[in-house]
């Protein structure tokens, strides 16, 4: 019974640690997106392709984000202004796994028109409460 509870405690520790590892890790990858000169170019990055490479199971963390309104230096032409972190964020989960618009933004463009030659399909919805947006996201 005692060889059972400690594997039980050693594969628990072992879990909270990995995840904060990856939390850790996905922060520092977005402050690397966030020297991006171009909303454009986010995709294209070397972090957002390693962030992409944890797959689904990185979408919790990077909805954790969501919320960072720390300000970048990455211009959407989309909004004529910088994106935050945690919408820096939002574009990379799109990419990962595409959001469902209507459910999250109550929005959607149903005519395609989006920012001109932007792959960040996401990025037009953009410039919302991002605590509502999270919220939703996690439902």
């Amino acid at each position: 019974m005692k060889k059972i509870g400690i594997l039980f405690l050693t594969l628990f520790l072992n879990l909270n640690l990995s995840y904060s590892q990856t939390e850790s890790e996905i922060d520092s990858l977005l402050t690397g997106i966030s020297e991006t000169e171009n909303s454009k170019g986010i995709i294209k990055t070397e972090q957002a392709e390693k962030i992409k490479e944890f797959g689904e199971k990185s979408l919790i963390v990077l909805a954790e984000f969501f919320t960072d309104s720390t300000l970048t230096k990455v211009k959407s032409d989309c909004h004529n202004r910088n994106l935050t972190k945690g919408e820096i964020a939002i574009i990379i989960a799109d990419r990962i796994e595409g959001i469902p618009y209507f459910t999250v933004f109550r929005i959607q463009n149903c005519t395609l028109t989006f920012c001109e030659n932007n792959p960040n399909r996401v990025e037009y919805y953009l410039g919302g409460n991002n605590e509502i947006i999270q919220e939703r996201y996690m439902d």
